[in-house]
């Protein structure tokens, strides 16, 4: 991946080792961790998360754009808010799905509109002509959070991980290009 993503307020970039104690924050939290499964389980500690990270780190560096995993960092403080996706479905992986984990106290600031914004237009600038998002089917704040932003209904589906979940995809039209969550600049910075 290598791609650092830049808006107004936030940056996505590649995660690191040292980072294992932030993304267990998120990771490792009980409201965050109830609506991963069954993609996966809580964090349980630090050396778990720093094991995560590395196969994440791995994985980034043999994915072909625009996929992969980002650390989601605040601007302002630095501060790592949680960590968002482009990855391909299984069990045939040719959908690719959008994807976000924040922790808690970054939920109330459109933060997550923000990050699928970004992310979207980096999948969009690379040719991919749809992108979806699988919700857990209780989960609410998720599925208010994707309409909100874009994407439309597209039933609900057993084909990606074994238990009926919500699936909402974005095309490229149905993105507001001219009034993202954030100023975002002209290009997106490639480091």
């Amino acid at each position: 991946m290598g791609q650092r993503l830049v808006t107004d307020r936030l940056v996505l970039r590649t995660w690191h080792i040292d980072d294992a104690q932030a993304a267990l924050d998120v990771f490792g939290h009980v409201e965050v961790a109830r609506w991963l499964s069954p993609i996966m389980e809580r964090v349980p500690d630090v050396t778990a998360m720093r094991l995560l990270l590395r196969q994440w780190i791995a994985e980034d560096m043999r994915a072909l754009p625009p996929a992969g995993h980002w650390c989601v960092q605040r601007r302002e403080d630095d501060r790592v808010i949680g960590g968002a996706t482009l990855l391909p479905l299984p069990p045939s992986n040719q959908d690719l799905e959008i994807g976000w984990q924040l922790h808690p106290d970054a939920w109330d600031y459109s933060y997550t509109s923000e990050t699928m914004f970004v992310l979207a237009r980096w999948a969009f600038q690379h040719e991919i002509d749809e992108l979806f998002a699988v919700v857990h089917p209780d989960n609410v704040r998720a599925a208010e959070t994707v309409r909100r932003n874009g994407m439309e209904w597209a039933g609900e589906t057993g084909k990606y991980f074994g238990q009926v979940m919500q699936l909402y995809r974005l095309r490229p039209a149905d993105l507001d290009w001219s009034a993202p969550p954030a100023e975002l600049p002209p290009n997106i910075e490639a480091h």
